[in-house]
């Protein structure tokens, strides 16, 4: 409707009413509210933040990079598309494990999400071939010695299986490249199935097919940025409503 200092020049001459009452540099507004502006009535409404969260069921044989030298199919190739911006992983899943991936608009909420300092948990489906013995399963517990430095699972349940397949859900706070199955490999026992079924509070749904993706809610982005102390990205506009003194609504 104009600049800073214009608007500004308008609520120093009352030229601007929030729900019925003379506005004043600092009033706040809310969704809901009613605004008049130069004898034009509006409502606050909530629109759309610059700041989204995908919940994207990710399948197997698909890669996290937008480019791959090998003309492999990516994650990207299905999400919408922006305007500005981009979309930015939180995380990484390799070729073969298919679940859970967020991705967001926003690279603060991603590098907050995946900071060591955030501890966030990790939850997996794993499909093992053979059984293992309790004693290797406490050695995960315990933590192992990998190549890049000590590592162990926050939790291990069994979930059964059939055969020689048995599947296990194991936590982590970590997320380093290809943890789950080199954890699993320094019990020589070898992953033939992976899925990430949660990523903190956020679960798979399982409505969710695979390659296709959902928005987070609004009132969930807020709760997200609460809990990872950032500030919520709400975004007010204003839709033009009922004319005032007879004159068109613009």
């Amino acid at each position: 409707m104009g600049s800073r200092r214009e608007v500004e020049d308008w609520i120093r001459d009352g030229a601007i009413r929030a729900n019925g009452s003379v506005a004043t540099l600092g009033s706040q507004v809310d969704a809901g509210d009613r605004i008049t502006v130069r004898g034009y009535h509006y409502r606050v409404i909530e629109g759309d933040s610059r700041q989204r969260v995908l919940i994207y069921h990710k399948p197997e044989g698909e890669v996290i990079s937008r480019k791959d030298p090998q003309g492999r199919p990516s994650v990207f190739d299905h999400l919408p598309r922006l305007k500005n911006g981009r979309w930015v992983a939180v995380g990484r899943l390799d070729i073969n494990t298919s679940g859970l991936l967020l991705l967001t608009t926003d690279g603060e909420l991603a590098n907050a999400l995946t900071h060591p300092s955030s501890g966030i948990e990790r939850e997996y489906a794993v499909r093992i071939f053979g059984q293992a013995s309790n004693e290797q399963l406490q050695a995960l517990r315990d933590g192992v010695e990998l190549e890049d430095g000590p590592a162990c699972f926050d939790d291990i349940v069994e979930r059964g299986g059939q055969g020689r397949n048995h599947w296990y859900h194991v936590i982590l706070r970590e997320g380093r490249n290809r943890e789950v199955r080199r954890l699993w490999a320094s019990q020589e026992l070898t992953v033939s199935r992976l899925a990430r079924v949660r990523f903190g509070a956020i679960l798979l749904p399982r409505w969710l097919k695979p390659g296709k993706w959902h928005d987070m809610k609004p009132e969930h982005l807020r709760s997200l940025n609460a809990e990872l102390g950032l500030k919520s990205d709400k975004q007010l506009m204003l839709k033009a409503s009922t004319p005032a003194r007879g004159r068109k609504t613009r």
